[in-house]
């Protein structure tokens, strides 16, 4: 059985997220869950939380896997918290809105991407960032 669709295509939030993480090398956009996941080929990102182990829904939120040395500093800042279902493994989430700082989020996703990937598209990504 499919899961409802949680999220709005038109949303703009996640279309400016769907630009960021489409500049990732080989970086795709699957539904699962009922909500986007950014994939290298395993998820690095999502869009939305939804409500469960008691925390309220958090339709328009970032989770990510952040690195394990910044995770620390990232949880003293209360606009991080640890999403239902990803939280046990690591994962964080971060609020996305109006006044949201876009180069941290390309931060983020990148440090997640590094995690996820394999080493030859953490290569490509460097080498990219390099010829900057």
């Amino acid at each position: 059985m499919a899961h409802p669709r949680m999220y709005d295509d038109a949303d703009p939030l996640l279309d400016r997220l769907r630009r960021l993480c489409g500049a990732l090398p080989e970086s795709v956009e699957k539904e699962s869950w009922g909500r986007p996941t950014f994939r290298a080929p395993k998820i690095y990102a999502v869009y939305g939380s939804g409500s469960a182990a008691g925390q309220e829904a958090h339709p328009q939120a970032l989770i990510f896997k952040p690195d394990d040395d910044e995770r620390p500093a990232l949880l003293e800042d209360p606009r991080f918290w640890a999403p239902p279902y990803y939280g046990p493994s690591g994962w964080l989430a971060l609020d996305l809105d109006e006044g949201t700082d876009w180069d941290e989020v390309g931060e983020l996703l990148a440090s997640s991407y590094r995690q996820m990937a394999p080493r030859r598209l953490v290569a490509q990504l460097d080498a990219a960032r390099a010829a900057r």
